[in-house]
């Protein structure tokens, strides 16, 4: 079947106007926060707020999408969003903020479901690479794209009138389309300890993938405004970061599928252990320093989930592959629902750096654990291993973006699609 891009551009076009408004708010929140006195553990919660609605949708708006279909469904959650969006314009305290983000979590986590299952049912197994590669580049390119708009307009309450209209305008594509609604079925859960028994290093990098850029991307404007840096440069930042995040996917991924997961996931945490010290011990240094260090940074940690998926896939029976996807993508987003508040907590005792230093500790963790596992258990054959599981690295596409999350844990449509589309067809290694 050839690829065509009419039946899923209403999908694709409805995802950029929804990353859009995300990549816009993400940053103005933490910095309308800031201007109004807010502390660093105040923030961190309002972060973690989104990504508990978004864990609480990718829990329960599959029941929505069974009962009225793909498309009025998408209506449904680009409304609330958009309503809560402007909503935020009245709100001012943190509280008050953080449950308006939390509503904005549940909508766009049933908007990612309908997006992803739309896509898989679109597709077959010729061209779901290319299907999906054209949703990888919408989504990062949307996000990063987004918070530009803070290089342009002041950042002010009023700008969230911006995030409603782009919200409401989502609903149009897909409401105009003369596509009908997938059919979908239920999806059985994979449970966490039989996951983990599996492949602990896999389980451990998504969780801490969570934790990493939860806090990164949701924490780093206050970390910038500390510093002394302006509006336009946290946007400039936040894009860099994304950019970066967008780049390094596909070549982690042919190495890690060459040399194992396991050695290509602890050089990415070395590295990114040292460029978390220096940007914890340099603050303040000029803004190109600065952005270069970030850059490198959320390059070094924008693949740890694809690394931590392609090792647990690994370590699977066939039939395993799409439930043991659900259970990995509600660690990652429990660590990105923990991390954020965490981070807060260190900036709120320590200062700006703290964030790094968090960052730091988290990947030291990992390191170390890693290494450890390497002791213990060898490394799967190279021609008994999956491919690498290019992915999201934060929650608001990100970084509200953990969009896979909403069909992973209850709806087969879009894990089944991301792992028919990268994942070989192969007898399982034997357990060691």
């Amino acid at each position: 079947m050839p690829f065509r891009l009419g039946p899923i551009a209403p999908v694709l076009l409805g995802l950029i106007s929804a990353q859009i408004a995300l990549g816009i708010m993400t940053p103005l929140i933490p910095l309308l926060l800031l201007r109004v006195g807010a502390s660093s553990p105040e923030i961190g919660m309002v972060a973690s707020g989104y990504c508990v609605g978004f864990l609480a949708g990718a829990l329960l708006s599959d029941r929505i999408v069974m009962r009225v279909g793909h498309i009025r469904t998408f209506a449904v959650f680009a409304a609330v969003a958009a309503d809560a969006a402007l909503l935020l314009v009245f709100s001012a305290v943190a509280w008050q903020v953080a449950g308006l983000r939390l509503l904005i979590g549940f909508a766009s986590s049933g908007m990612f479901l309908v997006v992803e299952s739309w896509l898989n049912d679109r597709s077959d197994p010729s061209t779901r690479g290319r299907t999906f590669g054209a949703y990888l580049v919408a989504s990062w390119g949307a996000s990063a794209l987004g918070p530009l708009v803070l290089s342009v307009v002041t950042a002010a309450p009023s700008m969230f009138v911006l995030v409603g209209i782009a919200f409401a305008t989502a609903v149009l594509p897909m409401a105009l389309t003369r596509q009908t609604n997938p059919t979908v079925h239920p999806q059985a859960h994979f449970a966490l300890g039989r996951l983990y028994r599996a492949s602990p290093v896999g389980v451990m990098c998504c969780l801490c993938s969570g934790l990493i850029n939860g806090a990164y991307y949701s924490l780093v404007p206050v970390y910038l405004q500390r510093q002394n840096y302006g509006s336009e440069s946290v946007a400039a930042f936040i894009s860099a970061a994304m950019v970066a995040g967008l780049l390094v996917q596909y070549p982690v991924g042919v190495v890690s599928d060459r040399l194992g997961r396991r050695p290509v996931m602890l050089a990415s945490v070395g590295v990114g252990f040292l460029l978390a010290i220096a940007l914890a011990l340099f603050g303040g240094v000029s803004l190109s320093v600065a952005m270069v260090l970030g850059f490198c940074l959320a390059g070094m940690t924008a693949p740890l989930y694809g690394l931590g998926a392609g090792q647990t896939n690994d370590r699977m029976e066939r039939g395993d592959y799409v439930a043991a996807s659900g259970g990995l993508l509600f660690t990652w987003s429990l660590g990105s629902t923990v991390g954020p508040g965490l981070a807060g907590l260190v900036m709120g005792r320590v200062g700006p750096a703290g964030l790094f230093a968090y960052l730091a500790v988290v990947l030291a963790v990992l390191g170390v654990f890693t290494s450890a596992r390497m002791l213990l258990r060898g490394e799967v054959p190279r021609e008994l291993r999956g491919r690498f599981v290019p992915a999201a690295a934060a929650p608001s596409r990100q970084a509200e973006l953990i969009s896979p999350a909403a069909s992973a844990l209850r709806y087969p449509g879009a894990t089944d699609a991301v792992w028919q589309a990268v994942l070989h067809e192969q007898n399982p290694p034997p357990r060691d």
